[in-house]
């Protein structure tokens, strides 16, 4: 099975988990598949196969700093709340989905 193939998979398998919450929906993110809460993007998958989600930057840092996470860059800008989630990811991409998508959720109530 091929990268992306697998990354698809486990984004499904990501979306399985919000199956029964009608604030979530797949969406795009820079043509990749992802998943919106109440239309925002909170996950979406990047290239390489992997995960990147939004957190609070303190949060994105110190996921970076442990080695867990890498930085995203969208042309010369570093994305400061988006961190990138590789395919092994001790424990998998599913916490971090959930941290991610009360992030976005917390956001959007203001």
């Amino acid at each position: 099975m091929d990268e992306a193939t697998a990354g698809r998979e486990a984004l499904d398998a990501l979306a399985a988990e919000y199956a029964d919450d009608p604030r979530v929906r797949f969406g795009t993110m820079f043509r990749s598949p992802g998943l919106r809460v109440d239309g925002k993007i909170f996950a979406f998958l990047g290239h390489g196969d992997r995960l990147i989600v939004k957190l609070p930057r303190e949060r994105a840092v110190a996921l970076m700093a442990a080695g867990v996470a890498g930085d995203v860059t969208m042309g010369t800008r570093t994305m400061k709340e988006w961190v990138a989630l590789p395919a092994e990811t001790p424990g998998g991409w599913s916490g971090y989905a959930r941290e991610a998508y009360a992030y976005v959720s917390a956001l959007l109530a203001g």
